[in-house]
């Protein structure tokens, strides 16, 4: 675990060099045009790679959802409806949406400590060494460019955590060696189990519905 936790922090060390442009709130919201048709619509659902609510992003780490938009448009994430739209961003749009979309989300801050995991599923997530990047509660982790995960949809996070298992697809996959070599242990069942348990601790996430095209 701690030859883990030394690699993904060296990881989110290079991120975070990376990305250190200045945040503008105000610009970002005049630019997410493109991001309110999903997830600006709650319940909203997409249909690849399979059917899966979009992910909630209002009250996400800035700095992650930079990463998420870099990923995208390197295709270090495949998916080619959202490496479209990140490739049409520079890093200054990424940065000032991020910003945008971190203060977005009006809810209370996630309690200290959140319920207990199944005895199976606390198993898994030992195993995993979950905690050791997202945090205990699964809303503090450790770098802001990892996610906040906790009350995430859990149809989504199954999507998510079966994509860094997928390999040679030109469509759907996510390349993270960290997080691949933890979720391959897994069976689909498995992380499924995960991730109904971490959907349903408290949140400091949530879907704004946009009244109209900014």
């Amino acid at each position: 675990m701690k030859k883990l936790l030394q690699i993904s922090l060296a990881l989110a060390a290079a991120v975070s060099a990376s990305g250190a442009l200045a945040q503008d709130v105000k610009a970002g919201e005049k630019k997410i045009a493109m991001c309110i048709g999903c997830h600006g619509i709650a319940g909203y659902q997409a249909s690849f790679p399979e059917i899966h609510r979009v992910p909630m992003i209002a009250g996400q780490n800035a700095k992650y959802i930079v990463a998420a938009l870099q990923g995208y448009a390197k295709g270090d994430r495949k998916h080619p409806t959202m490496r479209g739209i990140a490739a049409s961003l520079s890093e200054q749009d990424m940065a000032d949406i991020a910003a945008f979309y971190e203060q977005q989300a009006k809810v209370p801050a996630a309690p200290e400590s959140v319920p207990a995991a199944p005895a199976q599923v606390a198993e898994l997530l030992t195993k995993g060494a979950c905690i050791s990047c997202h945090g205990a509660n699964f809303s503090k982790p450790i770098d802001p460019t990892y996610p906040k995960l906790a009350g995430q949809h859990a149809d989504y996070l199954t999507v998510a955590l079966k994509s860094y298992k997928t390999e040679k697809n030109a469509n759907v996959g996510r390349s993270n060696g960290v997080m691949a070599g933890q979720v391959k242990q897994f069976s689909n069942a498995e992380l499924k189990a995960m991730a109904a348990y971490i959907a349903g601790l408290p949140t400091e996430m949530a879907t704004v519905p946009q009244k109209k095209l900014r």
